[in-house]
């Protein structure tokens, strides 16, 4: 489902996918966040994902209710707190997106897919 919002002008659609890029690019900005994960499901393997792929890594639900829900599957960096790390994602992912969209983040979840050691 779109996101939609009712202004004077006319009506305004945020498409999933746009959402899922703006958040993938806040996420990789927060601290101990390596990048995102892409899980094959058939052998279970995880990869890092690169810049431009960013969204396979991040699932958006736009709600009848006009609220979004984000599933972020991630890579954090090794020696990390990873309370801190994705309480961090999670406030500034929040922040961002509302302010962007201008609709309610309703529920961020974090699957911490993997460590990796940054040099």
């Amino acid at each position: 489902m779109k996101g939609c919002m009712s202004t004077d002008m006319g009506i305004i659609t945020i498409h999933p996918e746009v959402i899922a890029k703006y958040a993938g690019s806040m996420a990789v900005e927060c601290f101990g966040i390596v990048g995102m994960a892409a899980v094959n499901m058939k052998d279970g393997l995880v990869h890092l994902l690169k810049k431009e792929r960013l969204t396979h890594g991040i699932q958006v639900e736009v709600t009848e209710e006009n609220t979004i829900k984000l599933d972020f599957h991630v890579i954090v960096s090794y020696g990390v707190n990873i309370l801190s790390v994705t309480d961090n994602l999670m406030s500034n992912v929040k922040y961002k997106v509302e302010e962007f969209t201008g609709m309610k983040v309703e529920k961020i979840n974090i699957y911490v897919e993997g460590v990796r050691v940054i040099d």
